[in-house]
């Protein structure tokens, strides 16, 4: 089981003082908490792509590079890599080129994102959100596999002999996952080929989440890619602690009230009884963390969000010590312990690479 942390890169006010961070300081903030997330021994960090106020996170692989230069293990990944409004060859040699300068520590989540007015922007329709997520991912996989291209497609200019530079590390391009909220399109794409499939898991309550990802083991078996145990799954979700739930809630509070991805709405108790949300003592976060295999079987992954809402950088790192000392190594313990036989580890560009190794070795 790999465990870690994602961020959407919002810039939001701090209600409980007033004081909103300056892009710069919520840039440099989320770099340091991607450092802390190393240090107390997490697997993965992943990067939000959003193009809109009051997010600052337009450019994940520029943010991953310059934590990668700082960092020695975790892994680097995103939350989402927007595959309709940002052009594949972008991605494809984006995504190589950090391949080579982590020494493989990425991989990537690809999405399609919700905001309307972002798709013109970038010369696109949200209309065509699904065809676009389709007809790109299909170009990236052959800028990928194939060194030379010709492609003729309906959203960009055609390529002919077209190489992608620089190839993928070992030959083995970053491992994928496909994320979505709540579209069934995407957990079909991610079971075509093979590749994970990451439902957010923050906005649904379970009996959503069960569905997608039923759905996405169903068809990951019809295409031949293994059982439907043997799917690669992911999870998000958000947690708040305190020693005790009362504090949690009263503490977390006023920034739910204002979370620019779910304020506004149902109230916070509402929302952590219909939602994963959980906001309460360490304990009720491991409790309610390995609930979630209930309801989806083994997976692979799992990413809090800890930095949402404005929560000030000292307060996020105290939560962070906290998931690091008494919540992880639980959650390591006992996933490994529940976990079946045959049911594969998470993929690493090492782990890739020993099965291409070993594919060729047999041909």
């Amino acid at each position: 089981m790999q465990l870690g942390i994602f961020t959407v890169g919002d810039v939001t006010t701090d209600p409980t003082t007033g004081r909103t961070p300056s892009e710069h300081e919520r840039i440099k903030n989320t770099v340091t908490i991607a450092k802390k997330a190393e240090e107390i021994g997490l697997d993965v960090v992943a990067f939000g792509q959003h193009h809109n106020p009051p997010f600052a996170a337009s450019s994940p692989t520029t943010t991953m590079a310059y934590v990668a230069a700082q960092t020695e293990r975790i892994l680097l990944s995103t939350a989402t890599t927007l595959i309709t409004t940002t052009d594949p060859v972008r991605i494809a040699e984006d995504y190589a080129q950090l391949q080579h300068l982590s020494d493989g520590r990425v991989d990537l989540m690809l999405g399609r994102g919700n905001t309307g007015p972002v798709y013109p922007w970038f010369g696109k329709d949200i209309r065509d959100g699904i065809a676009l997520a389709v007809e790109n991912y299909a170009l990236l996989r052959r800028l990928w596999d194939s060194d030379v291209v010709t492609w003729d497609g309906k959203f960009r200019t055609p390529l002919q002999g077209f190489t992608s530079t620089p190839r993928p590390l070992d030959g083995v391009p970053p491992f994928v996952w496909h994320g979505s909220i709540r579209s069934p399109e995407i957990a079909e794409q991610a079971a075509y080929y093979g590749d994970g499939f990451f439902s957010n898991h923050i906005f649904w309550p379970a009996s959503h989440t069960k569905q997608m990802v039923a759905l996405y083991r169903r068809r990951f078996e019809h295409y031949g890619h293994g059982t439907a145990d043997q799917a690669i799954v992911g999870l998000g979700g958000q947690v708040y602690m305190a020693k005790n739930s009362q504090d949690a809630i009263r503490e977390f509070r006023p920034y739910f009230d204002v979370a620019p991805v779910y304020g506004h709405g149902p109230s916070l108790e509402d929302f952590m009884q219909q939602t994963p949300l959980t906001v309460g003592s360490p304990q009720q976060v491991i409790e309610r963390t390995l609930g979630f295999r209930d309801y989806v079987g083994d997976y692979q992954r799992q990413l809090f969000l800890m930095d949402h809402a404005g929560l000030p950088l000292t307060t996020v790192l105290k939560q962070l010590d906290i998931l690091g000392s008494e919540v992880v190594p639980v959650l390591r313990t006992e996933f490994d312990a529940l976990r079946r036989p045959g049911v594969p580890d998470a993929p690493t560009h090492a782990s890739l690479l020993a099965a291409r190794q070993s594919e060729a070795a047999l041909v």
